[in-house]
């Protein structure tokens, strides 16, 4: 008896069904087949596990799927999981462990940008494709020139974030942006895409403050900003420095609206913040609220398998569980079954069937001259209301009803 299947099961099965049967004729199915490996790398533990578990539970919801109807010719998907802590030389370490010794075919993960940039050479010279849900930073994908490119996306990259947050707020007439952003990579190339927007409109940040991780207050940052007139703040960090600028700024007792990208939906701001959070707004592709037939058959799935009601970063799951679906797909445009580096690499290029995904309907995703799956159009802001992230705009909740494709 199989489990109930969300609609992305069952096209899955649908197709799966062809290439066995396909297979099967040719006589190339085997007895009890060996579990294919899957890596799976992302923070397990530490400032950044929030979104790190979120992205595992996502892939595991989609694998299970998938093992229900039969894996790939029969061989049930093995997930290979890694902690890299949020690390950069623990997930460096991780990824040679994944790609030299336990042999994974193809590896999803990263959640940290500079974690990311670290390993992906590994993955680029052993020709192992990787496929990021999570990791958000530009540079993430512009490594390595895009033909030759082994490194997949399917997470917005700030790049498209920071100009879309930007018009946002413009037109919202807040025109005197303070930028409040972590020394990180992650950090440092969001800061530069949002200077890079605001010079698109001719217009300049009037304050920026570049912080450690792990800074305690930004009470005397936030008088300075006020000072120079800003009437928003940008804030790009990742952990619960998030919540630090949110009750610094409540601290001064000044109330510029707080802008930023998704890591302002993670637990570790809104919980950490607490009334502070209220109000911020934050750049999404997936809320979790039941918009559409595939949205609540997923939030459903997730329910049922982790017993959960509040789905911790629902964007970290949601292209969790798309990315799984994407690289399956491309495996069963492998008819012989000879899972090499460079075939995979071709599949996921040239995707054949939509896939009609949780966050985005994927139509052609990839080629090979551009490697990230999601476009400004999948974007919408979210709004952090009662603890939560809902839509800030009626418009953009009657939008999501129908999933967006990617615009060329």
């Amino acid at each position: 008896m199989l489990p109930s299947l969300t609609n992305a099961a069952r096209h899955y099965l649908h197709a799966g069904i062809l290439s066995l049967t396909a297979l099967c004729s040719m006589g190339v199915m085997a007895q009890s087949p060996a579990p294919l490996k899957l890596g799976i790398i992302g923070p397990m533990s530490g400032g950044s596990a929030d979104f790190g578990q979120a992205m595992l539970n996502g892939i595991q919801i989609a694998v299970s799927e998938i093992n229900a109807v039969g894996g790939y010719l029969g061989r049930p998907l093995e997930l290979v999981i890694k902690d890299d802590k949020g690390d950069p030389e623990t997930g460096l370490k991780m990824s040679e462990e994944l790609v030299k010794v336990d042999k994974v075919i193809s590896t999803i993960g990263f959640c940290n940008t500079g974690v990311a940039i670290k390993a992906i050479p590994v993955f680029q010279s052993n020709q192992n494709p990787l496929i990021v849900p999570c990791a958000a930073g530009s540079p993430v994908t512009q490594q390595v020139e895009p033909a030759a490119s082994y490194i997949f996306r399917v997470s917005p990259s700030e790049n498209i974030k920071a100009p879309f947050m930007v018009k946002d707020i413009l037109r919202r007439g807040l025109n005197k942006v303070a930028i409040f952003a972590d020394a990180t990579p992650y950090g440092e190339s969001g800061k530069n895409d949002v200077v890079k927007a605001l010079a698109a409109a001719n217009l300049q940040p009037v304050h920026v403050t570049s912080f450690p991780l792990g800074v305690k207050d930004l009470s005397a940052e936030m008088e300075a900003a006020r000072n120079a007139g800003a009437n928003v703040i940008i804030a790009y960090t990742v952990g619960p420095e998030n919540a630090v600028i949110a009750r610094s700024r409540a601290a001064v007792k000044w109330t510029a609206p707080l802008v930023g990208p998704w890591t302002l939906s993670f637990p570790n701001f809104i919980d950490t913040a607490g009334p502070a959070a209220e109000g911020t707004m934050t750049v999404q592709t997936f809320i979790a609220e039941p918009s559409n037939e595939r949205r609540v058959a997923f939030l459903s799935s997730y329910r049922r398998m982790f017993k959960d009601s509040r789905m911790a970063v629902p964007m970290a799951s949601a292209q969790g569980y798309d990315a799984t679906y994407l690289l399956m797909y491309a495996l069963f445009g492998i008819r012989d079954g000879r899972l090499t580096g460079p075939a995979i690499k071709a599949q996921l290029e040239d995707i054949r069937r939509v896939y009609y995904g949780v966050v985005a309907t994927y139509d052609k995703p990839f080629n090979v001259s551009s490697k990230d799956a999601v476009t400004e159009n999948m974007l919408v802001m979210g709004l952090v209301r009662n603890g939560a992230v809902t839509f800030a705009y009626p418009e953009d909740a009657r939008r999501n009803l129908f999933i967006q494709r990617k615009t060329q």
